[in-house]
């Protein structure tokens, strides 16, 4: 099986197991222990015992994303008996796959799909984001790129890349892997921007929302699987950069490339914000 097919197989595995109670969605996890290719149920268990302790951390409350719940089974002859099972919310299975092996092809598939989802879910449910105009979700979401890359820069670093020459390798790995091997030279002639001006400036919210999940998720990877060298750092980020694409295309989205460069820079729409606050604090 090739594989973007195994990724579609796993990506529509993950959501057929989604349930729904009460208009709230969830998981098994003991039906998601057997998609991940767990053995025994209880060998999953420690996997969900580092969700919950990543959940903690993260400042979330551990019960509203992991029920403990009593379920009946089917054990033959018409019998049943009662389990134990958890229901797992959306960003409790992204925990869960985040502290599985990822050696696995279906941890792997699992990580990039609940990441998304999740990601999704996340701007769907904040209210305050949504009434947003697009020239200010394009701030705000370039101010996150802008953070997001600062903990990349580290976590590279640390990884084995350690120049400004070295990074702007790894970071044009990532752009080649999102933008179908365009660098950061060949984006910039592809959207007709000149030699000085930064690409992420010129990004619709869409855009800059791609390359923000591009940061975040190279950073994580880079950082939990412990990755060293540079030319593993390099290779990882354009790995990471390829699947937010081929996720994209499966989606039905747009292209990076392809999506329009606004007329304004978020640069300029900062100072036109700054100079519309101090007319307001003068007045």
């Amino acid at each position: 099986m090739n594989k973007d097919l195994v990724e579609i197989t796993h990506h529509q595995t993950f959501e057929s197991l989604r349930q729904e109670e009460d208009g709230c969605e969830f998981w098994s996890a003991r039906k998601l222990a057997i998609a991940l290719e767990y053995s025994q149920y209880r060998h999953f268990l420690p996997v969900i015992e580092k969700a919950k302790e990543a959940c903690k951390n993260s400042g979330h409350n551990i019960v509203d994303h992991f029920e403990d719940v009593l379920t009946m089974v089917d054990i033959g002859s018409g019998g049943q008996r009662q389990i134990t099972d958890i229901k797992l919310s959306r960003y409790a299975c992204y925990l869960v796959v985040q502290n599985g092996d990822p050696a696995k092809p279906v941890i792997a598939n699992g990580q990039t799909y609940f990441a998304i989802q999740t990601r999704r879910q996340e701007l769907i449910d904040s209210q305050d984001f949504q009434k947003l105009n697009e020239d200010e979700q394009r701030i705000i979401l370039r101010n996150d790129v802008r953070e997001h890359n600062k903990k990349l820069v580290k976590t590279a670093q640390a990884a084995g890349v350690q120049t400004n020459l070295d990074f702007a390798v790894f970071q044009n790995h990532g752009y080649r892997g999102l933008y179908g091997g365009l660098d950061a030279k060949g984006i910039h002639q592809r959207k007709g921007l000149k030699k000085s001006q930064e690409i992420l400036d010129h990004m619709g919210s869409t855009e800059l929302a791609a390359n923000l999940f591009r940061a975040t998720q190279a950073e994580d990877k880079i950082r939990r699987e412990n990755i060293k060298g540079k030319n593993e750092a390099n290779q990882t980020h354009y790995e990471v950069g390829t699947v937010v694409r081929e996720t994209i295309q499966k989606l039905g989205g747009t292209m990076p490339e392809d999506l329009p460069v606004p007329e304004k820079s978020v640069r300029q729409l900062e100072k036109a914000k700054n100079k519309k606050l101090l007319e307001i604090a003068e007045d």
